[in-house]
């Protein structure tokens, strides 16, 4: 990528980051206004300012930590931790009603699920990029090593139930997912109930987890089996044993060996067994337009880089190519992203699962995944798509009844109207203090988990280039 391209994207993400921040905190800024209080300073990010202008005695400010905003309010319960002093701390201030104060706090989250809305309704419009594979259960791997495969399940197969849950698709954000019922189960063994050959079977199979570092996220239950997709060749390396079998682009692997292929892993899965094992002929079955055809080809090890197993030296495959626009209405798409943040919550709250706060994403996979989204084909379509989630995801995080947080302003306001008196200034202080300080941590460690993922991820896709030696 360019670095132009780089830049562009970047400045991008920024843009949309800052603008869903700039929303939810223009609600609060908003309903402040309208029920009289006092506003010092309205702030994107979190931080010491790096640019700030006072504007009819309101302070607008961009801090240096890109994880937030927030509107300081001194006649609310203040966050000093997080905001720092504002011009009024100290000052006497006239007190403002409970029903003032939940007003306020539900005016971010509200204006979060509008904008999401706005989002939703742009989707309804220009179309969602959705593909076969999108709606489709089809396996299109098995690990012969691993749990799936001992349980009898293999690569084409069509998995229905998990459980006793209907599943539609392979990946998340759905419910309905492969992937969300194998992580959410809680047994020792998960009932797969699948298709094959148009006989319905049912298997059990025993899920493991992965082996991981300490500066590594837990890995969550798996079965290793992999969704389908075709293996259509997007890239040949020149004096690879893949060019000099004259396979090029657009040309579709439908078999190895013989034996049918639903995806593009169990050729690369062949290629990796010979690293440290005897090297063997592959042969491999193309489609072509209207022809097919057999290539055997006896994978070499590369010049490049220097600790390359044996390959065919097909550098890179194709992604899918049955994208087409659904147009879901904005209230399918809400039901949506609220129903997955309310499975999501609660799964980590639950003591049996094995999903907890570790496994949430911040601000830095945000980021992350908006780039991405950005590189990909479609992706502005996706970016909006996927900006629906985050903001129904952000307006309903806040309502937690967490001090700090709007729901726990929410709860304190309640708390005041039921006691008809204020909660003491003196414990308010002690509380909100401690729980910005749980709250800095818990984004920090988030950030932590969210890098150090980015990272690894980004030096897997810059591995050198490979080379194969000119032949005579």
């Amino acid at each position: 990528m360019s670095l132009l391209k780089s830049v562009l994207i970047l400045l991008e993400v920024l843009l949309l980051f800052n603008l869903l921040i700039f929303v939810h905190e223009l609600g609060h800024f908003l309903a402040a206004r309208w029920r009289g209080l006092k506003v010092d300073r309205f702030a994107i990010w979190f931080g010491k300012p790096i640019w700030k202008k006072k504007i009819n005695g309101v302070e607008y400010a961009l801090g240096t930590i890109p994880a937030g905003g927030y509107v300081s309010l001194p006649q609310m319960a203040t966050m000093e931790v997080i905001e720092g002093k504002g011009e009024s701390s100290g000052e006497p201030l006239p007190p403002i009603s409970a029903l003032d104060k939940t007003i306020v706090a539900f005016a971010g989250p509200l204006f979060s699920f509008l904008l999401a809305f706005a989002f939703a309704i742009v989707v309804w419009g220009v179309g969602r990029p959705v593909s076969e594979d999108d709606n489709s259960t089809l396996i299109g791997w098995v690990d012969p090593t691993g749990p799936a495969w001992k349980a009898g399940l293999r690569p084409g197969d069509q998995i229905t139930e998990i459980d006793g849950h209907p599943v539609k698709n392979f990946a998340p954000p759905s419910r309905d997912s492969v992937t969300w019922r194998i992580i959410t189960s809680r047994g020792t063994n998960i009932a797969i109930k699948y298709i094959r050959e148009g006989e319905e079977h049912l298997a059990y199979a025993t899920p493991f987890h992965r082996h991981t570092q300490w500066y590594e996220r837990k890995a969550l239950r798996q079965i290793l089996v992999a969704a389908s997709h075709k293996a259509i060749i997007y890239d040949v390396v020149t004096n690879s044993p893949a060019a000099l079998a004259g396979l090029r682009k657009g040309d579709e692997v439908v078999a190895l060996n013989g034996d049918r292929v639903y995806s593009v892993i169990p050729v690369i899965y062949a290629e990796e067994s010979m690293t440290n094992g005897p090297v063997k002929p592959v042969a491999l079955t193309v489609r072509r337009g209207a022809q097919q055809f057999v290539k055997v080809l006896v994978p070499e090890k590369p010049v490049k880089p220097a600790a390359s197993g044996p390959s065919l030296g097909i550098a890179a495959w194709q992604g899918d190519t049955s994208v087409k626009l659904a147009f879901p209405n904005p209230i399918e798409q809400i039901r949506e992203s609220a129903g997955q943040i309310f499975a999501t919550l609660g799964t980590v709250f639950s003591h049996k699962s094995d999903i907890g706060v570790q496994q949430l994403g911040g601000a830095v996979m945000i980021v992350r995944l908006y780039a991405n989204l950005f590189e990909s084909e479609h992706g502005w379509r996706q970016v909006i798509w996927f900006s629906v989630i985050i903001n129904v995801n952000l307006a309903m995080l806040n309502l937690l009844p967490f001090p700090v947080l709007d729901g726990g302003h929410i709860a304190l306001a309640l708390i005041e109207a039921v006691r008809r008196r204020p909660v003491s200034a003196k414990i308010l202080q002690y509380l909100q203090t401690a729980c910005a300080v749980v709250l800095i941590g818990f984004m920090l460690f988030i950030a932590f988990f969210d890098t150090g993922d980015w990272v690894r991820s980004a030096r897997k896709n810059h591995e050198e280039p490979m080379v194969f030696s000119p032949k005579g």
